[in-house]
């Protein structure tokens, strides 16, 4: 049992309230036990049964649910820091691909790569996310394009689920873009992901969801659509990679197949938000990859206002966003995308919870909720996400076990 005492301000994130509604209470306490919590509240109101227990004095520091990054490419091999240099000095990003780099060049890297080195690169990503806070994260492939690569990226996520602490959602992309082998025969690499791979992650339990990257240079309307209606088929569930660079339908799209999900969203139409209000699909933010690729940041409140929850997440990979400090995500979601502190903290735990089909286990710190919580050296959420620190993190409770301990 782990009483937290003296918490100067606490965030419980219901899930059935308003995404400006973060469930704040001052001066606050919280009980857990066996991996769960079980009693929240002001810490006067604490029972008499936890109040004779030594508690751990939070010394009026912030506590939040452990935060939820629900949509990185963790596992890849090599980087790409020439890139970064030359869309500064004006390459787009299409230029940088159509020139062999982008997501190829990373395709040529992880095929490369052992599957030991892949889970030792991802390994230390994921100590730095735990050191920030982050609980539960969404790991995608992508970067295989081929039967072999693929699965090997798959496994690594099966084992470095039993390695860490950190709780990973797999999520299977091999519709990423077309491979180099496979651009004068497109169909045949569908029928690849449909016939075979797709399936074969299906009778593995390999993958939860499956995403299609639905946007100019990658797949059509009609073929996203085809791998994933093969998805659910295979008893997967969707996201989808939409309208990141135009707007191509994404967004309508995945509120067609009743996706869980759809990411990036920078460009999608006012009737594509629309439809994805009256399907319940969660829009997810990655303000890191405007950042990086210096494109325009997505509508979030026009997506609020239409009715549409909306995550944020770092988008964590080699090219577009190459850091997983989902803190620095939640700031700029701020700023540029004028999300309040309350909003953007329900992005980035409940509302992320939502986009992983966790919402009833992780997300919120209320009882019969998982354990994760993490611990801020700040007195309130908006001065944490006002004061940027390269890490405010001073504690991490994961499942109800101390992971980095409160000083």
């Amino acid at each position: 049992m782990i009483v937290l005492r003296h918490i100067s301000q606490l965030a419980t994130c219901p899930a059935q309230f308003d995404q400006s509604d973060a469930g704040l209470i001052n001066d606050a306490a919280l009980v857990t036990e066996n991996s769960q919590v079980v009693w929240v509240g002001a810490d006067a109101d604490l029972p008499q049964q936890f109040s004779q227990l030594d508690g751990e004095d939070c010394s009026q520091k912030l506590v939040l649910p452990g935060l939820i990054d629900c949509h990185t490419h963790l596992c890849f091999g090599g980087w790409r820091g020439d890139e970064f240099d030359l869309r500064l000095q004006g390459k787009s990003y299409q230029e940088i691909a159509a020139a062999g780099g982008g997501i190829r060049s990373t395709v040529a890297a992880t095929r490369n790569t052992s599957e030991a080195e892949l889970r030792d690169k991802a390994l230390l990503a994921l100590k730095g996310m735990l050191d920030l806070g982050v609980t539960t994260v969404e790991c995608k492939t992508g970067y295989g394009l081929e039967r072999n690569a693929e699965l090997k990226q798959l496994e690594v996520y099966r084992q470095l689920d039993t390695l860490q602490p950190i709780d990973l959602i797999p999520t299977f992309l091999g519709a990423h873009m077309v491979p180099e082998e496979y651009e004068d025969n497109r169909e045949a690499y569908i029928a690849l992901l449909c016939n075979d791979l797709i399936p074969e992650i299906g009778r593995q339990d390999l993958a939860e969801f499956c995403d299609a990257f639905v946007e100019q240079g990658a797949f059509t309307i009609p073929e996203g659509r085809q791998v994933l209606k093969s998805a659910v088929q295979a008893g997967l569930k969707l996201k989808l990679h939409a309208d990141q660079l135009s707007d191509g339908g994404g967004a309508a799209l995945a509120a067609e197949l009743d996706a869980v999900s759809a990411e990036h969203l920078e460009y999608a139409s006012q009737a594509g938000i629309d439809a994805m209000a009256a399907a319940g699909t969660v829009a997810v933010s990655l303000p890191l990859a405007s950042l990086y690729l210096r494109e325009r940041y997505m509508a979030a409140r026009s997506m609020m206002n239409a009715g549409v929850k909306v995550a944020v997440a770092t988008d964590f990979n080699p090219g577009s966003a190459p850091s997983y400090h989902l803190p620095l995500a939640m700031m700029l979601a701020c700023i540029n995308q004028q999300m309040t502190p309350q909003e953007v903290l329900t992005g980035a735990t409940t509302v992320a919870a939502r986009a992983v089909a966790r919402s009833h286990q992780v997300g919120s710190l209320l009882p019969g909720y998982l354990a994760d919580i993490a611990i801020f050296d700040s007195p309130t959420l908006n001065h944490w996400l006002y004061h940027f620190r390269a890490n405010a993190c001073c504690g991490v409770i994961k499942s109800g076990d101390w992971q980095k301990r409160s000083n």
